[in-house]
């Protein structure tokens, strides 16, 4: 029996059977001495904060250059860099002692405008018209008297013109009062000899016909009678000098019998009688020119005063109306030279460079003054494409700065720029935080550490990272169920930075599963 069973055994089949009852005993041994154990993690219910950290600097938003609109010389300079200012607050000025004067000037030529645009619109007054007849009087009184003063200017000049003709030239000629007088002394040429005769008969006749004039003028006032008396005065007196030119012609081509001594007494008495008849000349031009302006100023003084019995017409008030305006426009023009010549901060702020000094010459337009505006600091920093999409305006940002350990500061998101930017080849996006609060401290330039609150989910299920299998199927948890693992599809939320993730769907909360990273 025991030969027939070990002959069974050394057979194929035998070994084959020795082998699965051998291996059979090794697995039950195996299953029923070691237990399989597994740790899991409770799904939990909370709140959860997703956030995206990044790097950014501390930049300028609101910046300016201050300029003089004119150029000049800088008188004061209040301000220097670093000082804070106010809006409306002058940080430097320009020397403005000659605008000033001509503001004044100008101030004055605007009353006087108004002045006569008012009188105009008030029409004549009884002050006025009395203002205006005693400047008509006045000029009518000097008219007058230049008048008055005819017959005895018209006698000087007879007096004069005679003197020179009969009595400076009494030992040149015989027969003087004749038709037909004649030189005492011999003249070469012949027709200077006839010249001189007929000038000094004529000259005769001239102070004859005069001296009846003079008396018919005596007793009359008549401006016209007067006129002509003036205007034949000069006649005469044309023709008294007509005759000591000839005169003087004739001692220079006397013949040579005529001695020096004789030669030189004869040119003194001829030069002596044209001084006389040139002086008479002279005032009787002079007095025609004064009553010719006396009777301008008659006539101007009677517009003025028909004027003002007129009144003004609508025309005149609109001109002077115009005048008036033109007069305001230049006073406004000086006035805003002179407010530009203060450099006036737009906006309170911090100077952050000062080049005005005093003394110096500023050129218009060149920037001197550059401010930096309150509360103008932001925050610019580049965010990645696959963080972007998280980003909104408003979610709320809190920065450490390198310059400033151990603090914290808060703002917002207030800016994110639609158009991508290229940074070491990598797509960013360009977003700026504003600070809740002015720092005085602050710079522009210092580095900035940003954690962004993206979202904030409260009562929702939450998972630690580890605890989550994800592949290319998707995401997973397992669960133990009678022994057997299994695994559930879930679909995640939002992670926070402490790598718990918020499960929206899959579990259930208390409910435990493997924890797959092994993680406490």
């Amino acid at each position: 029996m025991f030969k027939k069973i070990f002959g069974f055994l050394k057979t194929k089949t035998g070994i084959v059977l020795i082998v699965v009852v051998v291996g059979g005993g090794i697995w039950f041994f195996a299953a029923h001495s070691h237990k399989v154990t597994y740790q899991f993690v409770t799904v939990e219910r909370g709140s959860i904060t997703e956030t995206v950290d990044v790097t950014g600097n501390v930049t300028t938003t609101r910046s300016v250059d201050l300029a003089f609109q004119n150029g000049g010389t800088i008188a004061a300079v209040s301000y220097r860099e670093g000082d804070h200012v106010n809006a409306g607050t002058v940080i430097a000025r320009l020397d403005t002692q000659d605008l000033r004067a001509q503001l004044a000037e100008a101030q004055a030529n605007v009353d006087a405008e108004t002045a006569t645009l008012k009188n105009l619109q008030a029409g004549p007054t009884p002050q006025n018209i009395a203002v205006s007849q005693t400047a008509l009087a006045a000029a009518e009184q000097t008219l007058t008297n230049s008048y008055g003063n005819v017959p005895n200017t018209i006698s000087g000049a007879y007096a004069n013109a005679n003197d020179a003709v009969r009595n400076q030239l009494t030992t040149f000629f015989t027969n003087a009062e004749t038709t037909n007088p004649q030189l005492t002394f011999a003249v070469s040429d012949s027709q200077i000899m006839n010249n001189v005769t007929f000038d000094r008969a004529a000259a005769s006749a001239e102070l004859n016909a005069w001296q009846n004039e003079i008396q018919i003028i005596a007793g009359t006032s008549a401006s016209s009678t007067l006129d002509t008396a003036l205007q034949n005065a000069l006649t005469h007196l044309t023709v008294a000098k007509t005759l000591l030119t000839t005169t003087l012609n004739a001692i220079v081509n006397a013949t040579n019998n005529m001695s020096p001594a004789t030669a030189a007494t004869y040119k003194t008495d001829v030069t002596t009688g044209l001084n006389e008849v040139n002086t008479a000349i002279g005032n009787v031009n002079a007095l025609i020119q004064s009553i010719a302006s006396e009777k301008a100023s008659v006539a101007q003084a009677q517009a003025a005063l028909n004027l003002t019995l007129a009144g003004s017409t609508q025309e005149e008030i609109d001109t002077q109306t115009a005048q008036v305006e033109q007069a305001q426009a230049s006073m406004q023009s000086i006035q805003v030279k002179i407010d530009e010549a203060s450099l006036i901060a737009p906006m309170s702020g911090v100077i952050a460079t000062q080049n005005a000094k005093v003394g110096e010459i500023a050129s218009p337009g060149v920037p001197v003054t550059l401010l930096i505006a309150d509360n103008s600091l932001e925050v610019d920093a580049d965010v990645p494409e696959v963080d972007i999409g998280k980003i909104v305006t408003g979610n709320p940002v809190v920065m450490t700065l390198d310059a400033f350990p151990g603090e914290t500061f808060t703002g917002k998101v207030f800016y994110v720029n639609p158009a991508e930017t290229m940074v070491s080849g990598v797509v960013d996006y360009l977003i700026k935080v504003s600070f809740d609060k002015n720092d005085p401290r602050m710079k522009s330039g210092l580095t900035a550490n940003l954690s962004i609150t993206t979202q904030t989910k409260n009562d929702v299920l939450i998972l630690p990272q580890y605890a989550i299998l994800q592949n290319d199927s998707g995401a997973f948890v397992e669960t133990l169920v009678n022994g057997v693992v299994v695994k559930d599809p879930v679909t995640l939320g939002i992670s926070d930075e402490s790598g718990n993730v918020e499960v929206a769907s899959g579990t259930t909360e208390g409910e435990p599963v493997v924890n797959i990273g092994l993680k406490q």
